[in-house]
C-alpha cells in the first residue's frame, strides 16, 4: 500500500504562498462550522477581495480546493495487493483517520453540495458553476480492481456504487450523527460493510442457479454519472 505523503513537490513562490494563507484562512473558517464565501476569506486573511478572487473565481472553487487539501495523500493511494478485500482494507484504514483529522471541510463540501442542489432544483443557480465530487470513483475502482475478470463489468461498477455508500463523508454523517459512533467504531462498521458487500457480490457471480441480471447504468444515467463527476452532486 502506498499513500505518497502530501507535501512531496512541494511547490514554492509568492502566489503559492499567498494561495497558502488563504487555503488556511478557509480552514479555520469551516473548523468554526462556516461554509465561507470569497469575501468571508478575503477577511480573514487580510486581503483584498480582488486579490482573493484571483485565487479562487468561486465559492466552489475555494471548498473544491479545501477539499482536495483536506483529502492530500488519499487521492494518490495505490496498492499493491493482489487481494480485493485487503485492497479495500487498506483503503479504509488509509482514508478515514485523514478524513477524521479534515471532517470539518469534508462537511462544508456536503453542505455546499446539498445547498447547490436545493438551489439548482429551484433554478436560483444563476450560472454559478457546481462544485465537483467524485473522488471516490476511481479510488473504489482501483481498490476492487484484482475482482474485474471475476465479477464482469456491470457486477463490478455494482459493487463500486455500494461500496461507494461507506466511503465518503456522508457515511460519517450517519454513524457519527445518528448512531454516535466513535472515529474508530465508523472504521469497523465501514471494513464490515465493505468486506460483506465484496464476498456477496462474489457469491451473486459465482452461483448461476441465483444470478440475477445486473446491468449497466442506462445511457441517461451514464452521462448524468459523468455530469456530476465534473459538475457535483461522496
Amino acid at each position: 500500500m502506498n499513500l505518497t505523503p502530501e507535501h512531496s513537490g512541494v511547490q514554492r513562490g509568492p502566489r503559492v504562498r499567498m494561495r497558502r494563507i488563504m487555503l488556511d484562512a478557509a480552514m479555520r473558517l469551516m473548523q468554526d462550522g462556516l461554509v465561507p464565501s470569497i469575501s468571508d476569506v478575503a477577511e480573514a486573511a487580510q486581503v483584498s477581495r480582488a486579490t482573493a478572487y484571483r485565487y479562487f473565481p468561486t465559492q466552489s472553487a475555494l471548498i473544491q480546493a479545501a477539499v482536495d487539501e483536506a483529502l492530500g495523500p488519499i487521492l494518490k493511494w495505490s496498492s499493491a495487493s493482489p487481494d480485493a478485500e485487503q485492497r479495500v482494507s487498506e483503503l479504509i484504514r488509509a482514508s478515514y483517520p485523514r478524513m477524521n483529522e479534515y471532517e470539518a471541510p469534508l462537511r462544508a463540501a456536503l453542505r455546499l453540495a446539498l445547498d447547490q442542489w436545493a438551489r439548482l432544483h429551484a433554478g436560483k443557480m444563476r450560472g454559478e458553476e457546481p462544485m465537483v465530487r467524485g473522488h471516490r470513483i476511481p479510488l473504489l475502482t482501483s481498490a476492487i480492481q484484482p475482482l474485474q475478470s471475476k465479477l464482469g463489468k456491470a457486477r463490478a461498477q455494482r459493487l463500486t456504487q455500494a461500496l461507494s455508500l461507506v466511503f465518503g463523508t456522508e457515511a460519517f454523517v450517519v454513524l457519527k450523527d445518528i448512531w454516535g459512533l466513535e472515529r474508530g467504531e465508523v472504521e469497523e462498521v465501514a471494513l464490515w460493510t465493505c468486506h460483506a458487500l465484496i464476498r456477496s457480490a462474489l457469491e451473486d457471480a459465482a452461483a448461476p442457479g441465483r444470478r440475477r441480471r445486473v446491468s449497466m447504468l442506462p445511457r441517461n444515467g451514464r452521462r448524468r454519472a459523468a455530469e456530476g463527476r465534473r459538475k457535483a452532486p461522496g
